[in-house]
């Protein structure tokens, strides 16, 4: 049994039109089944859903073979664990969007730049901005937020966040606009490398029709 691990929402939709071009249907709506092990159309794939930030430790720890993880997650992950055994195989070009710095419609971010002010910022991504901000010089004080980003400067708590963006409607929305990208993001593709040994076959002929529907745009 091979077992891929995927999170609900834009990841979960966007990887569906590629499983059925592999041949592979996932036999249950997520938004209507209290699973949370759905079948497939193969008796031998299964897939798990869980939290997005908790796809790379299934796989890590063996719960999952493959997973689907945003490369922010990824990058995040792999920060706080250092080296670990996922295998990274393929970015599937899907459920792209940006990582970003943003401020308030008004906010001289550039000129507090420049002139060496101390920012805070509020993220969930306190590795990632960590890095961006010491790499070009910027001081900054970190405020870790696992949600509703854009409130942190609404009510003075932050100077600017980093967090995705993809349309920028609900930075428009909250008076924010985008400052800074920081990173492009695209979901990849994680393999458990004991999984890899052991299931080498069947992994490996997953991974050659995930290169094949990627590639056909799926």
């Amino acid at each position: 049994m091979i077992t891929l691990a995927l999170s609900k929402g834009r990841i979960f939709e966007e990887t569906m039109p590629m499983l059925h071009a592999m041949g592979i249907q996932v036999l249950e709506d997520p938004e209507k089944s209290r699973k949370l092990i759905l079948p497939t159309s193969r008796d031998d794939v299964r897939v798990v859903l869980v939290r997005a930030i908790d796809v790379l430790t299934y796989v890590q720890y063996g719960g999952a073979d493959l997973g689907i993880v945003g490369k922010d997650t990824l990058i995040e992950h792999c920060a706080e664990w250092g080296e670990t055994s996922l295998y990274q195989p393929l970015d599937l070009d899907i459920a792209r969007c940006r990582m970003s710095v943003a401020v308030p419609v008004g906010f001289d971010y550039a000129g507090q730049v420049q002139q060496g002010a101390r920012l805070r910022v509020a993220t969930k991504y306190v590795n990632i901005a960590r890095e961006f901000f010491a790499a070009k010089g910027v001081h900054v004080d970190l405020i870790k937020l696992y949600g509703s980003m854009e409130l942190a400067p609404l009510t003075g708590m932050a100077d600017a966040i980093v967090d995705l963006v993809s349309s920028g409607n609900t930075l428009a929305a909250n008076n924010l606009v985008e400052v800074e990208q920081i990173m492009p993001i695209s979901s990849r593709l994680v393999v458990n490398q004991a999984a890899l040994k052991l299931k080498q076959q069947a992994i490996r002929g997953l991974l050659e029709a995930f290169a094949a529907a990627r590639g056909g745009g799926a």
